[in-house]
């Protein structure tokens, strides 16, 4: 019988393969919830509910929920913190758990957060999605990402890859996307020239064999912020990506994608 769990930690580690030593490959925020679909040891394979994304964590990085919490939570983004990091206070124990921009706000009502018969106390800012404000809202949040540094497989400002940061700030206005670039690259319609690009656009990246393996997102005329060594805003043109601060091209531009309409 399937069983469901969410993540009641700040960051949780998904990795390729069930062992401490494989790679990371996403990581689970606070709040998010997932399907397990397999068991080997202590490890479970898990189907996150946001994107399909399939990966293994440690079965004592999570707590389990039924089908029908399950369901519920993922019938629609949840509320979603909007602070750098911010706390979360365990009613009954007291405990504290640091929560990062992104993060899930399940069941959310007045500073009040709750899922499998626990509940939490939040007072930070959260996200207040609007279709009308979206691409001003996606730029505001992205600079709250700014200088965080690359992580392979990272989600959160203190760590972060090109997609999973495109990811997160979709989120945070109430889109889902999926989580590896070329999966994003898919999303929306692709725009026939870069002079098109408005605010909250996508821009993917090829590599010599034209695999996209980058992406990053339109946050002025000509700018784009992307996950590279840092979260950190270049220019673009037709070309590609030029590093302000090397003066070199350091991406090959494939394609210009919009999501929002």
């Amino acid at each position: 019988m399937p069983t469901y769990g969410i993540c009641n930690l700040s960051v949780v580690p998904c990795r390729e393969e069930p062992s401490d030593k494989s790679q990371m490959v996403t990581q689970l925020l606070f709040g998010e919830s997932f399907e397990v679909i397999g068991k080997r040891n202590q490890w479970r394979q898990i189907r996150n509910g946001l994107d399909g994304y399939e990966s293994w964590i440690d079965e004592k990085q999570f707590i389990e929920i039924d089908k029908n919490a399950f369901e519920a939570l993922n019938k629609k983004l949840s509320v979603c913190a909007s602070d750098i990091v911010q706390i979360v206070k365990h009613k009954e124990s007291g405990a504290m758990i640091p929560v990062v921009a992104g993060s899930s706000l399940p069941n959310y009502h007045q500073g009040h957060i709750a899922f499998a018969d626990e509940s939490y106390e939040f007072d930070g800012e959260i996200n207040h999605p609007d279709p009308d404000e979206a691409r001003k809202q996606l730029v505001e949040f992205a600079m709250v990402f700014r200088n965080a540094p690359y992580l392979w497989g990272g989600r959160s400002p203190f760590g972060i890859d090109c997609s999973g940061l495109m990811q997160v700030l979709y989120k945070m206005v109430g889109i889902p996307l999926q989580r590896d670039a070329f999966q994003q690259a898919e999303e929306g319609y692709t725009l026939s020239f870069v002079e098109e690009a408005e605010l909250g656009d996508l821009a993917f990246f090829d590599n010599d064999e034209g695999i996209i393996i980058h992406v990053g997102m339109m946050v002025g005329e000509n700018a784009i912020i992307h996950a590279s060594g840092k979260v950190r805003i270049d220019k673009l043109d037709h070309q590609g990506i030029f590093n302000v601060d090397s003066g070199k091209y350091t991406h090959k531009l494939r394609l210009i994608r919009r999501v929002l309409d």
